[in-house]
């Protein structure tokens, strides 16, 4: 929802209802996960997308009822056998779309979740999906309060606390309860969307490999960082806008700041007495990513040195280096995809392999 935030908030704030469409939960290989949305504003402006593509037309016309009536709409979309003109997913896969209206008056709590998430302050939204409990009814949860209902006292307690949970971790999910909030119920379905701040990408060595990750790093989605304790390769205008940089030594300046279960940490300064305390302190903390850049000569010194400095083998065995997916990449730009493809994989589980060679659904779960 952050890129069309914008277009979002100019709707609310000028109180024009607009339909919003969320995918709230998919099965096989389907082409957006959930959490994607598309809106329906005023003159029929779309923006975002549910599924690249295969069902926008059904849900444009889904969300201008939505407005119409105020009513919210729950609707599965998969591939239609015997007509695959029909509003459907030609990759095989089917989603469950929840289309519901937004206004001032039809969800009070909408313009605060938007400042949050423009803000990247965390704020999590559970929404009816199914069940007696009203469905499009909104609870938004920030960790220190909440606003809004689901329908019952006990629904909003159980759902308040799962959602401060699932945004903690940064996921978005369904879970079920019954009408009083009972967890080992399944009568009320529960779409909970979190807006954790984006993830850290922190990028060691301000090389020209550097300025190529960070670039890729920011479209991507992380909060990017580039650190270097040398003031004349760590300057501004090295790097895109969006990228922070800092100048101290590494292993430092990691001491000092927060990593997460989402972090990503790329070290490529390639020199032993950067590499090693920085590896030391990254392999030792929350992290999603570390990969390291150099040549496997650089690779088995640097994991000698790490050794002799007391690394376990569990902890060692974190370390992706040399850092990348063999792409057969030379240019930065090139090693940098190949960088960025390696975090994906391992992000989402994938083999690293050709899609015409590998086997199983396109669009993987998370592992």
């Amino acid at each position: 929802m952050r890129d069309i935030l914008p277009a979002l908030t100019a709707w609310y704030c000028a109180g024009a209802p607009f339909g919003l469409a969320t995918v709230v939960a998919v099965a096989g290989s389907a082409p957006r996960g959930p959490g994607a949305v598309m809106a329906v504003g005023p003159g029929d402006e779309v923006v975002g997308s549910v599924s690249g593509g295969c069902v926008e037309g059904a849900v444009f016309e889904l969300a201008k009822e939505a407005v119409a009536d105020g009513t919210a709409r729950l609707e599965v979309f998969g591939y239609d056998d015997e007509d695959a003109f029909a509003a459907g997913l030609t990759c095989g896969g089917e989603i469950s779309v929840l289309v519901r209206a937004v206004s001032p008056r039809l969800d009070p709590s909408f313009g605060a979740v938007a400042q949050s998430v423009a803000a990247d302050e965390p704020v999590a939204v559970a929404t009816v999906v199914d069940g007696p409990a009203p469905r499009g009814a909104v609870l938004a949860v920030w960790p220190g309060h909440a606003h809004g209902s689901l329908g019952t006292e006990g629904l909003d307690a159980a759902v308040t606390a799962d959602a401060r949970g699932e945004l903690a971790l940064g996921a978005t999910t369904v879970r079920h309860y019954g009408p009083q909030g009972r967890r080992r119920e399944e009568a009320v379905a529960v779409f909970l969307h979190s807006f954790a701040p984006p993830p850290r990408m922190l990028v060691f060595g301000a090389v020209d490999h550097a300025a190529a990750v960070a670039r890729i790093g920011d479209f991507l989605g992380y909060r990017v960082t580039v650190c270097d304790a040398r003031p004349a390769f760590a300057t501004r205008r090295r790097f895109a806008p969006g990228v922070d940089v800092v100048v101290d030594w590494p292993h430092r300046y990691l001491l000092g700041t927060d990593t997460d279960d989402r972090t990503v940490i790329c070290v490529l300064t390639h020199d032993p007495k950067f590499d090693v305390p920085l590896l030391e302190t990254a392999l030792r903390r929350p992290a999603a990513y570390i990969g390291a850049m150099g040549s496997r000569r650089t690779h088995d010194d640097r994991l000698a040195r790490l050794v002799a400095a007391g690394l376990t083998e569990g902890e060692l065995s974190r370390l992706r280096s040399p850092i990348g997916l063999d792409l057969g990449a030379r240019t930065p730009e090139e090693v940098a995809v190949s960088v960025a493809a390696e975090i994906v994989a391992l992000r989402w589980g994938g083999s690293g392999a050709a899609l015409t060679l590998a086997r199983g659904p396109v669009h993987r779960s998370r592992p």
